[in-house]
């Protein structure tokens, strides 16, 4: 069962959907994730529903919802800020304990990319989140940045830009747009997999305020609640060098899994029953539902 909904972050609405096991009888309160999409993306035809989907075959309460500035959610649009969405997240979570079809003793997050940043952040600073699972993540925006635009000549470019807006900001008060992708870089036989609700051009703000976001830092004070740190290996978008350096500051019990095969929208890809049974695998052992079979 899916029911369109929204519930309030800072005094915007935002825009969600709650799915609900079919399998779930009266009067029954089951786990629940909390699902983040990626950067500047939305909560539908993208990898958060697909996640969100995955998990209520699984047992799993879930809530999607775009982000403020994003989708179908208030704020202006594009205007996105690390730290309002770990608020959101918050939220979201502070949101779904009042539903009657939660357990809000167990409560997990799960993004992708960009949400998967978050997703750590937000469990390392909120110890209301019972789990965490990044798919595909990152926890140093700087380091992130240097692994997209790995030449001197697209180093400077980036950093020019950044720079070029800040100026123009300082100056003027208004805000220099670029393109996602040149924040982002996504090779082109992958950009089919963005929602055809993503934005396509950002603030420099919003660069910015990836450029200085950290979940490296607060990693470590997610234990001993479990996470997993899921990526896919060479991949094309985020370096999978960052879900590693998260899993080496994590404390117990935390795991990594790197696949093959797929880059970056593991599930959205030929293989996806591979990945998919992976992330069972361990919810089973880490945070299983009654309805899991």
């Amino acid at each position: 069962m899916q029911e369109k909904l929204s519930f309030f972050s800072d005094g915007l609405k935002l825009s969600a959907v709650l799915h609900v096991p079919e399998g779930r009888e009266p009067g029954q309160r089951l786990p629940a994730f909390v699902v983040l999409h990626g950067f500047v993306g939305s909560k539908d035809e993208s990898h958060a529903e697909i996640q969100a989907t995955m998990l209520e075959q699984m047992g799993y309460v879930t809530l999607r919802f775009d982000f403020r500035c994003c989708g179908e959610s208030e704020g202006e649009r594009g205007q996105v800020r690390c730290f309002d969405q770990v608020v959101d997240a918050k939220n979201a979570l502070t949101f779904l304990t009042g539903r009657e079809e939660v357990d809000p003793a167990r409560i997990g997050v799960v993004g992708h990319s960009f949400g998967a940043a978050v997703a750590v952040y937000s469990a390392g600073v909120d110890d209301r989140f019972a789990c965490v699972i990044s798919s595909c993540g990152w926890g140093d925006g700087e380091r992130k940045f240097r692994g997209q635009h790995p030449t001197p000549e697209a180093w400077a470019k980036f950093t020019g830009l950044l720079e070029q807006g800040r100026r123009q900001k300082k100056e003027t008060g208004k805000s220099m747009w670029i393109s996602r992708f040149d924040a982002v870089p996504i090779p082109e036989p992958l950009r089919k997999n963005l929602s055809p609700k993503a934005i396509m051009e950002i603030p420099v703000e919003t660069a910015w305020s990836m450029y200085n976001f950290r979940a490296d830092d607060v990693v470590a004070d997610i234990s001993p609640r479990p996470a997993l740190f899921f990526h896919t290996a060479n991949d094309g978008i985020t370096p999978t060098e960052q879900s590693i350096r998260l899993f080496e500051k994590a404390g117990a019990p935390a795991e990594l899994m790197l696949i093959t095969g797929t880059s970056h929208f593991p599930l959205s890809a030929q293989d996806a029953p591979r990945t998919k049974a992976l992330i069972k695998g361990w919810l089973d052992k880490f945070f299983p539902s009654p309805l899991g079979s």
